[in-house]
């Protein structure tokens, strides 16, 4: 176990340090800049703003700074928001993005496993179809279909909640919805495909011969070893709604990591945008551990090995 989780720690670095490269890489070849974008600079000012985030030197230079940065954790400062470092920035948004991405996720488990659980143990019926069609819509949704949608309903026609921004305590309720409805789909729908298939397996049938309850062959037996693939996939899925949508963080005009993202594309803001597509790795090879620990407690066939 302590040998597996030092050799995900080393290969987590080395993804890190590989998002950086190819993040600082990706944000050279766009045009324009923090800087250039003004309209009424001068050149001495274009200068200085230059030598003093080090725009000026080699590019070879400046990637080894931003690897310098992220080894010593002492993050750089963003050249859009002046003053605020990238670390200040990460931690004003994520309480944010982890408070609907929590929700969404939640929300996501309690509708998709029993949907698909419910479709799993009635296939081929009315209700199989039906869950599956449900599942279907909530994957094809747009989220700037959806977000508009919920709202337009529970934001201005029936006044529930606030319809944009982030202002009382529930204003988490509606973005949060609207990931965990377009989530839960996914979540059916892999909760289904793997429940059939583990009921079809041959110590299933061993289980009910020796006269096991139905609800202790679907609870305690078939449904731990179907959750693996869910385990899988909420790996990646977690850290996604942890960070929060774009989209869906834009279209309810929430001050998560969401609009910082944006900012820092549209502004070349390229500190911020390392420092957010760093953030995001590390999220994503943190879940993918856990996801890979959960599974061996849940499986013990499977052995953790590096």
């Amino acid at each position: 176990m302590i040998r597996f989780i030092v050799s995900r720690f080393v290969q987590g670095i080395i993804v890190i340090f590989a998002v950086i490269t190819i993040t600082f890489a990706l944000s050279k070849m766009v045009p324009g800049g923090s800087v250039k974008n003004e309209r009424f600079i001068s050149k001495e000012a274009q200068k200085a703003q230059d030598e003093y985030y080090g725009r000026d030197k080699p590019w070879i230079v400046q990637l080894g700074l931003q690897f310098k940065h992220y080894a010593t954790l002492n993050l750089p400062e963003s050249e859009h928001y002046k003053g605020r470092g990238v670390d200040e920035i990460i931690a004003s948004g994520f309480p944010v993005s982890a408070t609907v991405g929590g929700a969404a996720l939640l929300i996501a488990l309690t509708i998709g496993v029993p949907l698909g659980a419910y479709a799993a143990l009635r296939p081929n019926t009315l209700e199989d179809r039906a869950s599956t069609l449900a599942a279907i819509l909530g994957v094809c949704a747009p989220s700037m279909v959806l977000g508009p949608l919920i709202a337009l309903l529970f934001g201005l026609k029936l006044r529930w909640f606030n319809a944009s921004g982030w202002f009382d305590s529930w204003d988490w309720v509606l973005p949060a919805f609207t990931l965990g409805i377009i989530y839960s789909g996914y979540i059916a729908r892999l909760t289904r495909g793997s429940l059939r298939e583990t009921l079809a397996q041959e110590f299933i049938r061993t289980a009910r011969a020796k006269g096991a309850g139905e609800a202790s062959v679907v609870f305690l037996h078939a449904l731990k070893l179907a959750s693996l693939p869910v385990l899988n996939f909420l790996g990646p899925a977690a850290a996604g709604m942890l960070t929060g949508s774009f989209i869906v963080e834009t279209v309810f005009q929430l001050p998560g990591l969401g609009q910082f993202f944006v900012s820092a594309a549209v502004n070349k803001d390229i500190p911020l945008a390392i420092g957010l597509s760093t953030f995001f790795a590390a999220l994503i090879v943190s879940f993918n551990l856990v996801v890979d620990i959960l599974q061996s407690v849940l499986n013990p066939r499977i052995r953790l090995h590096s």
